[in-house]
Parts: structure tokens; C-alpha cells; sequence
């Protein structure tokens, strides 16, 4: 009885050794899988990237202050153009229409900022020198606080901006007589 015991024991054990080793395998496999993709991630350039000089933008280029807001584009589609500085965007309001295909290109003028518009997905860094580009289409109209999510230096939380989505047909309306939108006043 007892050697039957004893070969119980030594099949439940090389079982048990079995089962540990494909576990720590898996465990050695995802974490390499992670090291990989991180690494990789982290030395391959992005698609594409696009610098600017943040000494000059507000000089000449594509973010001069009478570049920055809304513009529809000839295809229906609409650019908004941003700088973040501290300690204000501008502009500090944005007028959107809704349902509509969005492109965010923004950047800093001094240190990194962030943009976060709150209820959205739209969430990313305004690195000096880069252009952050993102897509977003806004659903219903309504207004979006849009604060500076990365710490820029004491005053920090006083730099807040604000998107306002509005009907299409609104948006069009107003366009007609400008050439760039924003509610800043």
C-alpha cells in the first residue's frame, strides 16, 4: 500500500514540475514578448515627425497668431492650430463644429504642456520644437475645459482653455465671414 503511495507521490510530483516549468516559461516568454515591443518602441522613429522652432512661431510659419483656431479645409474637414506657453493657450478658446473630422496640430513656445480635453479622448504633449498632430470628431455640441495636463512651473493650474463644439451649420455660418475661428474675445 505504502508503494503505491510513493508512486502517486512521484507522478502528482513530476506533474506539479511539469506545470511550473510551462508556467515559468510563460512568465519568461511575456516578459520578453514586453521587453521587445519596449525596446523596439523605443528605438524605432515614429511615421513621421515634424519639428518647428519654437524661438520663431510666433514669427513666421504655420502657428503666427493669425494662423491659430479653426480653418475649414477645402475637403469639409477642419484644422485647429494651437501653441501652448506659459501660462495660456492660444487661443484659450476653440471653436469646433460637431460631427465633423477633426486634425489638432499643436505645439509649445517654451517647455512641455499638455492638452486634455475633458469628456474627450484628445489627451497629449506639447514638446517644444515638435508639432503634436491628433484626429478627434466631436459627437453633440457642448463645451470641454482644456487644461494643461503636464506641470509647466508655478502656475500651473491656472492654465485652462476651452473647446466649444457646435452645430455644423453654425460653424459654416460663422466661417463664411472669417477666414479662423475662436471664441477667444
Amino acid at each position: 500500500m505504502s508503494h503505491i503511495h510513493g508512486e502517486g507521490a512521484a507522478v502528482a510530483e513530476r506533474v506539479e514540475r511539469r506545470w511550473a516549468t510551462i508556467s515559468v516559461l510563460i512568465i519568461v516568454f511575456l516578459a520578453g514578448m514586453a521587453a521587445f515591443a519596449g525596446i523596439h518602441q523605443a528605438t524605432m522613429p515614429q511615421a513621421s515627425v515634424e519639428t518647428t522652432d519654437p524661438t520663431t512661431i510666433h514669427l513666421q510659419g504655420e502657428f503666427i497668431e493669425s494662423n491659430l483656431g479653426s480653418a475649414l479645409e477645402p475637403d469639409g474637414s477642419v484644422t485647429v492650430r494651437a501653441i501652448g506657453q506659459q501660462y495660456s493657450f492660444s487661443p484659450s478658446c476653440i471653436v469646433v463644429p460637431a460631427q465633423t473630422p477633426l486634425t489638432f496640430r499643436a505645439t509649445s513656445a517654451d517647455v512641455v504642456h499638455g492638452i486634455l480635453i475633458q469628456g474627450t479622448n484628445v489627451n497629449t504633449m506639447l514638446v517644444p520644437g515638435y508639432v503634436s498632430v491628433l484626429k478627434a470628431t466631436f459627437d453633440k455640441p457642448g463645451d470641454h475645459l482644456m487644461p494643461c495636463q503636464e506641470f509647466c512651473s508655478v502656475g500651473h493650474e491656472g492654465m485652462w482653455g476651452k473647446v466649444k463644439v457646435v452645430d455644423k451649420q453654425e460653424f459654416l455660418s460663422e466661417m463664411a465671414n472669417k477666414r479662423r475661428l475662436s471664441c477667444a474675445p
